[in-house]
Formats: C-alpha cells, sequence, structure tokens
C-alpha cells in the first residue's frame, strides 16, 4: 500500500491519499496538520522518502525501521518518536499477537509505521473524524486516537483472558484429569498472560511520561484526554495483575486436587490389596504341609472359608466407613 496520507485545517479534513509531494509542502503551512502512515514492507524507502521531507531524526527512524516489543518515548528536538504495541489474542494456540506500532509525532504532523495488520486503521480514522474539531490543536489529538484504540484493544485481550480461564477453572473441578495437551495449552496462556503484563505496564510508563507537562509533549486543552486513556492504562495493569493472581490460584488448588485425587487412588488400591491379601493369609496358612487343627477334617474347610468371608467382609466394612472404597 505503502503510503497513506490525511491533511486538516482548522479541525477539518480537506485532503488525502496525496503524494509526498504535498507533504513538504503541507508541513510549510502553519495551519495544516497531517498525518502520514508509512509501509515499511518494502525494506524503509517510503520511510525514509518521509523522514527527508519532514527532517525526522536519524536514530529514531532506525528504531521505526527495526522490529522492537517494548513500549517508549523518545524525545528528539522538535518531534518525538512513540513506540507503542497493539495487542491481541489467539486462545487457541494461546499466543499473544503483537503489532507493533510506532509514531513520529511534532505539532503539524504525525507519522505512523505499522508492522503488521493486528491494528485496524480504520478503527483510528473513524476516531478522529467523530470529534474533528480538536485536530485544530495539532497533531496531538490524532496521536490521542491512536492510543485510545491501542489501549481498547487490550481490553479485548483482557475479556479472552477471563473467559480462557473461566473454563480452566470449570475444568480442574471435573472428575477426569486435564491431559498433557491441556496442560500444556494452560502453560502457554499463562506465558502469554506474563508478556501481556510486561507490555501494558510499559505502555502505561510511556503515556505517563508524554503526559509531563515540562516536556509540554501534549497541549493542556488535550491533557484531559490523555488522562483518561492513561487511566485505561492503569486499569488494563491492574487487571492483568487480577488475572495474574487469579492463574497462580488455578495453578495452586490444580496442583491440590491432583495430590487429594492421588490420595484417593492410593486409599483404594491399598484397601483393596488389604482385602486380597487375607485370603491369601487364610489360604497360605491352610495349604501348609504340616498338621494343624482341622487338617484333613470337614470343619477345617468351614474354619478357612469362615475366616476368609468375615474378615475380608471386616476390612471392607471399615474402608468403606472410611469412604476409602
Amino acid at each position: 500500500m505503502g503510503v497513506m496520507t490525511r491533511a486538516y485545517r482548522d479541525g477539518k479534513l480537506f485532503d488525502q491519499g496525496y503524494d509526498l509531494v504535498k507533504v513538504t509542502e503541507y508541513t510549510a503551512s502553519t495551519d495544516v496538520v497531517q498525518w502520514v502512515d508509512v509501509d515499511v514492507a518494502d525494506g524503509g524507502g517510503h520511510l525514509r522518502e518521509v523522514a527527508s521531507c519532514l527532517n525526522l531524526h536519524e536514530l529514531a527512524v532506525e528504531d521505526a525501521l527495526e522490529s522492537h516489543t517494548r513500549p517508549k518515548l523518545d524525545h528528539y528536538g522538535d518531534h518525538l518518536f512513540l513506540m507503542c504495541v497493539a495487542l491481541g489474542l489467539d486462545a487457541d494456540k494461546g499466543e499473544l499477537q503483537i503489532t507493533e506500532v510506532d509514531a513520529f509525532v511534532a505539532r503539524p504532523y504525525l507519522v505512523t509505521v505499522r508492522k503488521g495488520t493486528g491494528l485496524d486503521i480504520d478503527d483510528v480514522t473513524g476516531r478522529w473524524d467523530r470529534i474533528h474539531d480538536l485536530v485544530g490543536h495539532g497533531s496531538g489529538y490524532l496521536l490521542y486516537g491512536l492510543i485510545d484504540t491501542i489501549i481498547d484493544g487490550y481490553f479485548d485481550v483482557i475479556n479472552d483472558f477471563d473467559d480462557f480461564y473461566d473454563k480452566v477453572s470449570d475444568a480442574i473441578f471435573g472428575e477426569r484429569a486435564i491431559e498433557l495437551s491441556g496442560q500444556r495449552h494452560w502453560f502457554e496462556m499463562r506465558r502469554s498472560l506474563a508478556q501481556f503484563h510486561r507490555l501494558a505496564v510499559q505502555m502505561e510508563a510511556a503515556i505517563s511520561s508524554l503526559m509531563r507537562r515540562d516536556r509540554n509533549a501534549v497541549e493542556e486543552t488535550l491533557i484531559p484526554y490523555y488522562q483518561d486513556v492513561y487511566d485505561h492504562a492503569v486499569h488494563v495493569a491492574e487487571s492483568t495483575d487480577a488475572l495474574r493472581d487469579l492463574v497462580s490460584t488455578i495453578v495452586d488448588t490444580n496442583l491440590t486436587l491432583r495430590d487429594l485425587r492421588l490420595n484417593q487412588i492410593m486409599k483404594k488400591v491399598t484397601s483393596w490389596a488389604a482385602i486380597i491379601a487375607v485370603p491369601t493369609l487364610v489360604t497360605g496358612f491352610y495349604g501348609m504341609n504340616v498338621p494343624f487343627p482341622g487338617f484333613g477334617r470337614s470343619w477345617g474347610v468351614v474354619m478357612a472359608v469362615f475366616l476368609l468371608v468375615v474378615c475380608s467382609g471386616a476390612l471392607y466394612g471399615a474402608f468403606k466407613r472410611r469412604d476409602w472404597l
């Protein structure tokens, strides 16, 4: 797709889909705010052209061309470089889907670099169009719309984790133990949750740094909007903490239930072994090739059978009362 462009004047969209020649032209206009979205699938050629037009810092451009998964905010003189991630979850595979989104931010422009398809850019532009008047305050509102869309996606991931662990909570109390493949799936989901928590906390820190008033990165008018999205980021981080606590509880409960099931099995095996040992003992005693009371007599057979039945029945009853059988 190459490059997507939009230009706003006085909070209204007046041009879009234009080429890079106009990017330079609009940059020289003090009343124009523009958005440029760059596809780096071509090896970074379009990004380097945009960087040349807007005089973007070479270190920030290098970061945008490489793959990173740690949200951060860097300051480069007249512009900022924000690295953030859009997240999704494939619950069937237990994989966290990460789409890196880099942003070059200055008052007259927002340049975005998306590495993947995990962020629906139509959601972002739709959000801009709903409250387009705020674009008159510079690209800060465009950046807010981008971040807000990304953070909203985090809540979808949290809901997916919630649904999965609700099913897990029900499954561990089932009659049958979880199969090895299921245990592997649990492990993958737990690892994805830990990764999600780390990225969410780093994203929260990046937004917090963006809001620092001593850096003047955000206009005063837009502070309430950024405060709102920051509160959402904090909520996400707190929700992941709660999910991690839930997962730890599920793991401990699962181990406890496995030990309980094993003890039940051992009690049953031991009980039946004890019951079987009685006939073995009686028949073994009466099977010795030596004289004993009742040897060669009918009442000796009756005594052996009586001892076998009574002792085995007594053990069975005792174990049954103790719920071992």
